[in-house]
């Protein structure tokens, strides 16, 4: 019986299948129900326990030997046939091309909006989109029978009609009031909703970033400078600006800003809207309105990104045509 192993020993060191099929018929041949090893084993069993010692070990490394040999192989030409797929291609081609990703135009004005009043010291804030009435209207100064509180302007929580999606992010600006001591300096952004119909220049949502400054002998002139400031950094030198008087319940005075190129198009066009804090709005949140003076300004990013980039109509804004936001692949 010893021989018999040394025997198959040298086949199965000796064998080198070419194809998965050899492999599986030298399987078949040696481990199968009826193969080599399964006889060896039937006689191992008849053999006197004296010689059982000698041909155990031999018998259990061929069949280990034949384990290693199927494996083995098995792997190796599993690896041939995935090469073969590359032999007829030529790696040095070129890829295919993969068109760049682009931010979209909201978020491009956004950020350099953000970018801009940074660089002077303004913080960011944000607060939630579903608000109370009083964040929303009362501590801004808006009369109870403010138009902008009916159900035409605003979106109501129909199970709490306390409670709104809000309509600006000036009641950032009241939370902010509410946590901190002046001096405070920072810009407030997100997205706000007016049940507004939807047209080539209004929507039911936008964005909105409005600015704050609360501090002692704070004045219009100091405002007024600081949006010759952003005119500047935002659509370039080459713009005139205007102040023209205005009405907004949390600011007195107030003020609208319109902008026109120097050389060109005459026709004004309005930024932003602007004024002085009411002190009422103040002493709602609790800052000593005779000690503190401050001014706000708000502008919507989609307006914003219309007039930079010469949108026409802003409902393209919302539609994710691939055609239209290819064009801003290389903004920042």
């Amino acid at each position: 019986m010893i021989e018999r192993i040394k025997e198959l020993t040298k086949e199965v060191e000796s064998f080198s299948p070419k194809e998965s099929s050899e492999i599986e018929a030298f399987r078949i041949q040696y481990l199968g129900r009826k193969g080599f090893i399964q006889e060896l084993f039937k006689e191992f069993k008849l053999l006197n326990p004296e010689l059982k010692s000698s041909v155990g070990k031999p018998l259990n490394e061929l069949k280990q030997l034949i384990t290693n040999k199927i494996e083995y192989f098995q792997h190796h030409l599993k690896e041939s046939r995935s090469d073969d797929k590359y032999n007829d291609m030529d790696l040095s081609l070129e890829g295919p091309s993969i068109k760049p990703g682009s931010r979209h135009p909201v978020s491009i004005v956004k950020n350099q909006i953000v970018d801009i009043f940074s660089r002077i010291g303004f913080t960011q804030s944000t607060g939630p989109e579903i608000v109370d009435d009083w964040h929303n209207f009362t501590a801004l100064n808006f009369p109870l029978d403010h138009p902008a509180k009916d159900m035409q302007d605003t979106f109501f929580i129909q199970r709490n009609p306390d409670f709104v999606l809000r309509t600006h992010t000036s009641s950032i600006q009241v939370q902010e009031m509410q946590r901190h001591k002046p001096p405070i300096r920072t810009i407030s952004l997100g997205r706000v909703y007016r049940n507004e119909t939807i047209s080539y220049k209004s929507h039911v949502q936008f964005h909105q970033i409005e600015g704050l400054y609360i501090e002692k002998n704070v004045s219009f002139a100091d405002l007024k400078q600081l949006l010759y400031y952003f005119v500047q950094q935002f659509f370039g030198e080459h713009f005139d600006v205007r102040f023209r008087p205005s009405y907004f319940p949390f600011t007195e005075p107030s003020a609208e800003m319109d902008i026109r190129p120097k050389n060109g198009d005459k026709r004004w066009m309005e930024i932003l809207g602007c004024g002085m804090v009411d002190p009422n709005v103040l002493k709602n949140c609790g800052i000593d309105h005779e000690m503190y003076t401050g001014y706000a300004f708000g502008m919507g990013i989609e307006r914003m990104a219309m007039l930079k980039y010469d949108i026409q109509d802003i409902r393209i804004l919302y539609e994710n045509d691939i055609r239209f936001l290819e064009q801003f692949i290389s903004e920042r």
